[in-house]
């Protein structure tokens, strides 16, 4: 991946470009796109109950249904991190496009052991939350293996019984 630099000569931080609003907007939208929903009881009847303080773009919620309090991060792959959200939505990106945990730091001006352990992280719950592959229809299969007789063994067939390719 290129890195860019401006006039000056310092290096563009691609995490600098992409807006943390944006970031929480689109989650609530991938997450709710028929409106909020508590993780815990599935009801839909939820208030809103002010911002996060260190995160304002954050918002909070309150069921009214099971009395519980949420987030838009509760139970997401990008609850309990001290990284911002756009860090960590980057890293996903990065991580898609095959960069190495070393790589990724460099990106986005982090420590490569911080890269390391949340790149783990994410990656466990990606695997978790994949669904399992099914099969269905018709399926084809390509390539069989076949064993026939012992290779490079001619006494070994030959003990065995096989004459002119037919079994005795």
């Amino acid at each position: 991946m290129k890195r860019k630099h401006r006039r000056d000569g310092s290096l563009v931080k691609i995490h600098n470009l992409i807006d943390d609003a944006k970031c929480f907007e689109t989650v609530r939208g991938i997450r709710w796109p028929d409106g909020v929903r508590c993780p815990r009881c599935s009801s839909t009847d939820v208030t809103r109950y002010g911002r996060d303080q260190t995160q304002p773009d954050r918002q909070r919620y309150h069921c009214k249904g099971c009395g519980s309090y949420f987030d838009d991060l509760t139970e997401t792959i990008f609850e309990g991190h001290h990284q911002p959200l756009r860090t960590r939505i980057l890293c996903l990106y990065l991580m898609g496009l095959n960069l190495s945990n070393l790589q990724i730091a460099a990106e986005l001006g982090i420590n490569k052991d911080d890269a390391q352990s949340m790149t783990r992280a994410l990656r466990a719950v990606v695997n978790t939350k994949k669904p399992p592959v099914q099969l269905g229809g018709e399926v084809e299969c390509d390539e069989v293996y076949i064993v026939a007789g012992h290779k490079g063994h001619p006494e070994a067939v030959k003990k065995k019984g096989v004459k002119g390719g037919e079994i005795d």
